[in-house]
């Protein structure tokens, strides 16, 4: 699928742009061939310098990323990457969650088909780190949670040793209190009192672990 695809063609194959691009950030693309749209992630049009070094590799690294979810319902499919600076990925038909307001509820089924989502790309050794930003995350036709967006995700082997270690798991407890900060939002009657006290809790070791994740996590969001 969009395998003769070309740099050169996503201006004219080009049906919408979900992103402008900004200094480091790529032009996120809708484009679409034979009646089969795709989203792309377009590095191209950066500085030559930042297009050759740090573009080409955030690509490459979001690829594995995404191979690594390979077969996971609930992510997208990555069609191909193109001439390293293009990813070409499955548009999710539904609704981005940073589009309904505030006390819109959810399906019922969602939150716990949330809940089982995480827990295999976790079990793949991966956290994807920006959860918390609704933008993320699409509620399907199906009514079922899309996860998009991977460039900011790290894996466990990157983060195996001590003290990245610690960090990771912080990452992984932060996507899953991504869900209960989607329950406060659109249906608070699900959120239980333990799922409250873990969302709330500030010891000082956690204190000094967040910190150090939200620093990480600035970095990251801002070159993905």
């Amino acid at each position: 699928m969009f395998d003769s695809l070309e740099l050169s063609d996503l201006p004219k194959m080009q049906c919408g742009i979900l992103r402008n691009e900004s200094s480091t950030r790529p032009v996120i693309r809708v484009v679409e061939d034979g009646g089969i749209r795709a989203v792309v992630k377009d590095f191209s049009t950066k500085r030559f310098l930042y297009r050759n070094t740090i573009a080409r590799f955030l690509v490459w690294r979001e690829a594995k990323a995404y191979r690594k979810l390979r077969g996971i319902r609930g992510t997208p499919n990555l069609y191909r990457i193109v001439d390293g600076l293009a990813l070409v990925e499955e548009e999710i038909p539904g609704i981005n969650l940073e589009k309904i307001g505030e006390g819109v509820r959810l399906p019922e089924r969602f939150f716990d088909s949330f809940r089982d989502l995480l827990d295999k790309f976790h079990e793949r050794g991966l956290a994807h780190c920006d959860l918390k930003k609704a933008a993320n995350t699409i509620l399907g036709h199906d009514g079922l949670p899309y996860i998009i967006d991977w460039g900011a995700s790290i894996s466990e082997r990157e983060f195996r040793f001590f003290p990245l270690n610690l960090i990771y798991r912080r990452f992984l407890l932060d996507d899953y209190l991504a869900i209960t900060k989607l329950k406060l939002r659109h249906n608070p009657e699900k959120v239980t009192p333990a799922e409250m006290i873990r969302y709330n809790r500030r010891s000082r070791i956690e204190k000094l672990i967040r910190a150090v994740r939200d620093r990480l996590q600035n970095t990251l969001q801002k070159i993905a």
